[in-house]
Order: structure tokens, then C-alpha cells, then sequence
């Protein structure tokens, strides 16, 4: 019971904070994430080692797709909204692996993350663009993005990204999160 009441409380953190988000500028810019993974309960509050079925334990997780919880990314798009599901969160390093969907063709505008983040496009092809490039991301193609690295990708309608950050997740944005003109422009 534990387990799930962590991941729902991550996947709540994470769908209100992504519809607030417009602080960022620049990577370098003095302003502090706009959205985290949830701290690690602290020593005094938890054993030292978890125990079977915990966030962190040495125990398997199962999940199938259609057993998933959605959240959306950008409430404010309503039925059109990207959703975000948070599979696992590990409680001492806070790296995050997770899942986002597309209902509708969307450009995800500009931002960064404060830690590294890999993207695996399990369904449907993706463009991202970073440095002025920009790069096709074919189903079961797979990228690295570097900490603080400004990049923006264009998903297809019910496309299916998994992707894994090495720290905290967060997600700052350049120029505000997507709106309603953001839906189904392509590169």
C-alpha cells in the first residue's frame, strides 16, 4: 500500500506543476526547478533499509500499460493534453522513470531539466531539436539529453515516449508550456 500511495503522490506533484510552469528563461538562469520528484523520506522517518514491496526495495514491480493512472501535462488543453505516468521513483537518488502519451500531435516548446534525461519512443516518430539540429526519433529509437540542455521535440498523435531522468525530475520551460496553438504543428 505504501508503494502506490508514493507513486500516486508523484504523479500529483508532477501533473499540477507542469500546468504552472513558466518561470525558466535559460538553463543557467538563477530560478529553481518548477517541478520534483518527491524527497526521500528522511532516516528518522523510515527504516534504513525498505522492505519488500517499498519504493527502493529489492522487490519487482509490475505494471501493464492499461493498468496505468494518467495525468495530464497541461490541464489547460483539456482532453488534448500530453499525459504523464510516473512508474518509479527511487527514493535515495530521485531518478525518475516514466511514461508520456499523446492524444493529439503536439510541439512540446522549449525547456530543459536539471538532470540528464533519455528518451525511448516505444510508439510513433518523434522530432526533437537541440543546438540548432534537429533529429527524426523513430519507434524504439532512443536519446540522451544532457543536464540543462534546451531542447523541444514534436510528437504525433498517440505516440508513446518512455523516459528515465538521473536525478529529480523537473521541467523548466524556455517560453511557457504548450497552449493551445502548440496542437498538432509539426516541424
Amino acid at each position: 500500500m505504501k508503494s502506490k500511495f508514493f507513486l500516486l503522490i508523484a504523479v500529483g506533484v508532477f501533473g499540477f506543476a507542469f500546468a504552472v510552469s513558466e518561470r525558466a528563461q535559460e538553463p543557467d538562469a538563477n530560478v529553481g526547478p518548477v517541478a520534483q520528484s518527491p524527497a526521500p523520506a528522511s532516516p528518522a522517518n523510515s527504516p534504513s533499509e525498505p522492505t519488500a514491496g517499498e519504493p527502493g526495495a529489492n522487490a519487482p514491480e509490475f505494471r501493464n500499460l492499461s493498468d496505468l493512472k494518467w495525468d495530464k501535462i497541461v490541464p489547460d488543453l483539456g482532453a488534448d493534453s500530453p499525459e504523464i505516468c510516473v512508474l518509479h521513483v527511487d527514493p535515495k537518488t530521485q531518478a525518475t522513470s516514466l511514461v508520456v502519451r499523446t492524444p493529439k500531435a503536439i510541439h512540446v516548446r522549449k525547456h530543459w531539466h536539471t538532470a540528464n534525461e533519455t528518451h525511448t519512443m516505444i510508439k510513433g516518430t518523434a522530432t526533437l531539436a537541440c543546438d540548432g539540429k534537429k533529429f527524426e526519433l523513430a519507434q524504439g529509437g532512443f536519446n540522451f539529453m544532457p543536464a540543462k540542455m534546451v531542447h523541444e521535440a514534436w510528437l504525433p498523435a498517440g505516440s508513446l515516449t518512455f523516459i528515465n531522468v538521473d536525478g529529480a525530475w523537473d521541467i523548466n520551460w524556455v517560453e511557457g508550456p504548450p497552449t493551445k496553438a502548440d496542437l498538432s504543428r509539426t516541424y
